[in-house]
């Protein structure tokens, strides 16, 4: 570690810690991540807490002349607490980090160093499946699948909290980045889907301090409406061209079947209709992606 921290001597990172309701573990956070001395500045963005979370971070980041408290008044999202810190950063590599104590935070330098070295646009912090909690397996495997398939990428980690990133890249797509848990998500498939290089690089996580804020069947609802826009976005074939082959193919099932009978119905027709539609519709929004991306 002390040869990463070396290689971090000539650079600026902004740290970015989202908190809301983490007054039993942000004190540590803080003081762990500027024990490692790296460069720059630590930005904490208290967004709402109603417990003791601001007034703790308060406390620990009196003892570090680089650290600096943000706080919104009302919770309006982790999305949008990370985006105030992007707003605040005032160097050009930003690094996220949670402020439950989940993240190995000795592992910031390693992540900094493949953007700082211009190896990479994005590094990623990738958890296993095994450090995601039984009950939330299935659905984070199915978006994970989803995923890989609208953009023929393998992602190991599609939202981990712990990543470092160029500040111009995050701010070229700033008005597609929610205001809620989704950004980090956003993010990857936004980098992912215009080819910049991203880095997955496993590591451990921690049983977290304090409750959990994600809510299991709306959030991951909110994932999958997300993933399915920002590739009707960035590659809208993927959506609307299995969909168009489907109806097409269902189409002309029920047209044989009703030619067999010797009457033609208006469902085939209808079908074989919309089925065209949709194809059409998806090169028009291949088009018009092409000339925004």
């Amino acid at each position: 570690m002390r040869g990463e921290l070396q290689n971090l001597n000539n650079m600026q990172v902004s740290i970015i810690i989202p908190a809301y309701n983490e007054e039993n573990a942000i004190g540590g956070v803080i003081k762990n991540i500027a024990g490692l001395n790296i460069p720059g500045e630590i930005l904490v963005i208290d967004d709402g807490s109603r417990d003791n979370t601001y007034n703790n971070a308060v406390s620990a980041a009196k003892e570090f002349s680089n650290v600096k408290i943000i706080r919104h008044e009302v919770n309006r999202g982790y999305g949008a607490a990370i985006k105030t810190g992007i707003r605040n950063a005032s160097q050009e590599i930003i690094v996220i980090c949670d402020a439950d104590g989940t993240y190995p935070i000795a592992d910031i330098p390693k992540l900094v160093n493949y953007v700082e070295n211009d190896d990479y646009d994005m590094a990623v912090g990738a958890r296993s499946m095994q450090a995601v909690s039984i009950i939330r397996r299935p659905a984070k495997w199915l978006l994970n699948k989803l995923a890989n398939y609208l953009v023929d990428y393998k992602i190991p980690d599609l939202n981990s909290g712990l990543r470092a990133f160029r500040k111009d890249i995050a701010l070229k797509y700033f008005s597609l980045l929610p205001s809620g848990f989704s950004l980090t998500t956003t993010i990857t498939l936004a980098l992912i889907s215009n080819n910049y290089r991203v880095k997955f690089t496993p590591i451990s996580y921690n049983k977290r301090t304090g409750s959990s804020k994600i809510r299991p069947v709306r959030d991951t609802l909110n994932f999958l409406q997300l993933i399915i826009r920002m590739i009707v976005y960035f590659n809208p074939l993927k959506v609307f061209l299995p969909t168009s082959l489907f109806l097409f193919l269902a189409g002309g099932a029920l047209l044989g079947f009703h030619l067999i009978k010797g009457n033609l119905g208006e469902a085939e027709v209808i079908t074989l209709n919309t089925a065209f539609l949709i194809l059409m519709f998806g090169f028009l929004a291949d088009l018009i992606s092409k000339k925004i991306v």
